[in-house]
């Protein structure tokens, strides 16, 4: 068989590797993370649309979370997967949770609240829930985060942000009567990442302030985005996230030592949450 007959299989491999490699997109991530390597854990099919999750006090031995259907907050333990459930409203599409002090909030899509204390989570009906009924400005909300004394909530696609290169964020704290209301607001100037040539809608679904670093981390699910702001909500830098890890990311939290928790909805597999641990730099 003559040379170069014989050597033209081995070719052809080599070919293919390179073109494969040089087509394979290399993800890089935030400093202190490794988004490429993530311990999984496999979520029950009650959580199958699972929309948002929060630590109580950094604590990760389980997370609350809800899924954008049913008005139930659910309990989930990592270690064994054990799984308990709360009703809380009617059927909705609700998008985040968070804690609030002895306050546990969820917040819908058309920025209604529901709160009740922490202290109820875990009876089968929840009956002392107080709802805010459109307390934020018309608009889609899906990012939700308690820090520093106050409720923060981030419009997925806000009337007022449409064209323009900046995203709106609501703060929300206790009136003189102690009730919520809208505190103020401000916005997010995201012109960088646009500039950088990302995909023209950023619409932010999830949102956690990292206690470590104190940087804000939100994730644009539709745009498979993780973009990092400073303690002063100035972007510092995003990064593309890959969309075979990450299907449909919507929920995100921190516990108190830094480790990022991402979740995805299931699709047409299997809901899940992803534990990126954090080292010091």
């Amino acid at each position: 068989m003559p040379l170069a007959k014989s050597l033209f299989p081995v070719f052809l491999l080599f070919l293919f590797i390179f073109i494969n490699c040089k087509n394979k997109e290399v993800y890089k991530s935030p400093a202190g993370y490794d988004l490429t390597k993530p311990e999984k854990f496999v979520l029950d099919n009650a959580l199958h649309e699972i929309s948002g999750m929060s630590f109580l006090n950094g604590n990760s031995e389980n997370v609350f979370a809800i899924e954008d259907e049913d008005g139930k907050l659910y309990n989930y333990t990592f270690a064994n997967g054990a799984i308990t459930k709360s009703k809380f409203g009617k059927k909705g599409d609700y998008e985040d949770v968070s804690v609030y002090d002895t306050t546990m909030v969820v917040l819908r899509s058309d920025g209604s609240l529901f709160t009740f204390p922490v202290s109820s989570a875990g009876k089968e009906k929840i009956d002392s829930v107080q709802e805010y009924k459109h307390i934020l400005p018309e608009g889609e909300y899906e990012g939700m985060a308690a820090t520093e004394g106050k409720l923060f909530v981030l419009c997925k696609n806000c009337p007022g942000d449409k064209g323009k290169k900046e995203v709106s964020v609501y703060t929300i704290q206790p009136d003189s009567s102690a009730a919520l209301s809208v505190a103020s607001s401000f916005k997010i100037d995201i012109s960088m990442v646009q500039a950088k040539g990302e995909r023209e809608k950023f619409n932010p679904s999830c949102m956690a302030k990292n206690p470590v670093t104190k940087d804000w981390f939100i994730i644009s699910s539709v745009n498979k985005l993780l973009v990092v702001l400073d303690d002063q909500w100035k972007v510092k830098e995003f990064y593309p996230i890959d969309p075979v890890l990450f299907n449909q990311p919507e929920g995100i939290a921190f516990n108190e030592r830094g480790d990022l928790y991402i979740s995805n909805e299931g699709g047409d597999g299997a809901a899940d949450i992803l534990l990126f641990k954090y080292v010091k730099q």
